[in-house]
């Protein structure tokens, strides 16, 4: 009896834990890292004060939480279905492109990527949330950059010499899109780095089938 009610309590406590994170990746993606509260959560989330403190001790260790939930989110909207349909190389490349532009354009945090976000607010500001925060997106870029190396590799993009190179051009067209569409209520951006993360790769040598693959999702799609 007592490891049935010591089972349901941490069943509860890890329920209770994943919607707070919910509402503190949401309000992160819009406010900032710095504008969570234990309070605010709470009232968010239906819980009490007392209860989110002892789910995450700190401000601070609810902080590194929140970005560890945005990474496992990411991953799941992003990497996952990428990964699911294609193979590797060039279509790996054009898949993963395209899974992010919807993961932005979906709007699956209200302040759009939550990485970009969180990437200007502690770029300047040391210490273990930055370094969760740049953590979390070199993961992305390295991965990004791997793919693009294995297209290489393969003679798909004969006009590329340095992966590392194409990886900073489409972070930055991704990341200005994801900006841009929150600062004009418009989905032209997404379309806009589509085009140009296309016209660049069939500049490579990218096959134009493969590449004509990038484009904006529809939300909701």
């Amino acid at each position: 009896m007592a490891q049935e009610q010591r089972d349901g309590r941490r069943v509860r406590g890890d329920e209770s834990r994943r919607v707070i994170l919910a509402h503190a990746i949401d309000t992160a993606s819009v406010e900032g890292l710095e504008g969570l509260t234990i309070g605010r959560l709470a009232d968010a989330a239906g819980h009490s004060k007392s209860g989110v403190a002892t789910l995450f001790g700190s401000k601070e260790q609810l902080q590194l939480a929140t970005v560890a939930a945005a990474r496992e989110v990411f991953i799941d909207r992003v990497v996952t279905p990428a990964r699911a349909e294609s193979g590797h190389g060039l279509t790996r490349v054009c898949a993963l492109i395209r899974a992010w532009l919807a993961y932005s354009d979906d709007r699956v945090f209200r302040g759009g990527c939550f990485f970009a976000a969180t990437s200007v607010e502690y770029d300047a500001k040391p210490g273990p949330i930055r370094d969760a925060v740049v953590a979390a997106s070199m993961e992305w870029e390295d991965y990004l950059a791997l793919s693009i190396q294995r297209a290489m590799d393969a003679g798909e993009l004969p006009g590329l010499d340095d992966a590392r190179q194409l990886t900073f051009e489409a972070v930055s067209f991704l990341e200005a899109a994801n900006t841009r569409s929150l600062l004009h209520g418009s989905p032209e951006p997404y379309e806009r780095a589509a085009t140009a993360l296309r016209t660049r790769l069939r500049a490579l040598g990218g096959d134009p089938d493969v590449v004509a693959r990038i484009g904006r999702v529809p939300a909701g799609a």
